[in-house]
């Protein structure tokens, strides 16, 4: 009981924060609340010094709300989207999230990025944003900085391709469904997608968003398979000193939320709310996360994450249009 207690005032805070954060993208359309919620807390972390009887809430939040919401974010996905979207479209997804995520890294190494960042960078681009890193984040415990300097880079890009995508669409031929099929196979978060594709007809949201929540099925199979690989190589977690479980908790329970979406018990009224409550979780969870940021520290990251940001950018807007222009 004490131990709830403790976590009051810095959920409250963090709620507050949040609040701020979800006006700010109800005003901006553009503008995920996720990414809101990053960048108001790392202000509040560096400009007020906040008593310690903030720090258990605060802490609860950047870590344990993540994967509540990741849990939630499962509910978005059904079996019904992936037989929808076909062998072709499930190839385009294969293709372009294979890719992303290898060229990523190995972009990374070759710009001298860490590990655990260039990891980071490679999942949130290949898959969904911010929420992809998050998850990921849960296996590998990447320092806060880089975890927030991969959520900023895959939000700059993410917030780009709103603005470039559909500029650039009709030179490379890509219209209605093509159009909306490239945006969810190379757009990150869920909200950028949705408005990158209104540029286009309803054809192109409809596209958009089916391949872009098949991305987003492939979250935990990857995670999984990162968790795997470092248990082999025996590096435990740097905050528990023991090797990641090979499939995590909350990984597990985005199967199950997915499982349980898939059977149709659930009545559309319960899914929209499900849907809300995913998008405020996390949204106070990455407020929590962006009040553990230094920018004094993540400063001394240096430029080659940002220059490593905007090349796997190309590679994935690169890798969606050779699967689009293959299947149209």
């Amino acid at each position: 009981m004490r131990q709830a207690a403790e976590i009051v005032p810095g959920l409250a805070l963090l709620a507050g924060i949040a609040a701020v954060a979800t006006g700010l993208a109800i005003v901006a359309s553009f503008l995920s609340p996720l990414v809101a919620g990053v960048v108001l807390g790392a202000l509040v972390g560096n400009i007020v010094t906040l008593p310690e009887r903030f720090a258990p809430g605060v802490g609860f939040g950047a870590r344990s709300l993540l994967r509540v919401g990741v849990v939630l974010l499962g509910f978005r996905l059904s079996a019904g989207d992936l037989v929808g979207l076909g062998a072709s479209g499930l190839a385009v997804v294969a293709l372009v999230v294979g890719l992303t995520f290898t060229g990523t890294r190995w972009l990374a190494r070759r710009l001298g990025v860490s590990e655990d960042l260039g990891l980071l960078v490679a999942t949130g681009y290949s898959i969904c944003g911010a929420s992809a890193i998050a998850a990921m984040d849960g296996v590998v415990h990447a320092d806060e900085e880089e975890t927030a300097y991969a959520i900023t880079l895959v939000t700059l890009c993410g917030t780009l391709s709103i603005f470039v995508l559909p500029l650039i669409a009709e030179p490379l031929g890509l219209s209605g469904e093509a159009f909306g099929t490239w945006v969810g196979g190379s757009v990150h978060d869920v909200g950028q997608v949705l408005a990158t594709a209104s540029h286009g007809n309803a054809d192109a949201v409809a596209a958009a968003t089916v391949v872009k929540l098949t991305r987003v099925v492939l979250l935990a199979p990857l995670v999984a398979l990162v968790a795997i690989r470092r248990r082999r190589r025996a590096i435990p977690s740097s905050t528990t000193g023991e090797l990641p479980p090979v499939l995590p908790l909350f990984v597990a329970g985005f199967l199950a939320a997915s499982a349980l979406r898939s059977t149709g018990v659930l009545p559309d009224g319960t899914l929209d709310g499900i849907a809300t409550a995913e998008k405020l979780v996390l949204t106070v969870a990455l407020v929590g996360l962006g009040m553990g940021v230094r920018i004094q520290r993540m400063l001394r990251i240096g430029g080659r994450p940002l220059l490593l940001g905007l090349l796997s950018w190309v590679l994935v807007a690169g890798a969606a249009y050779l699967g689009t222009v293959s299947v149209t």
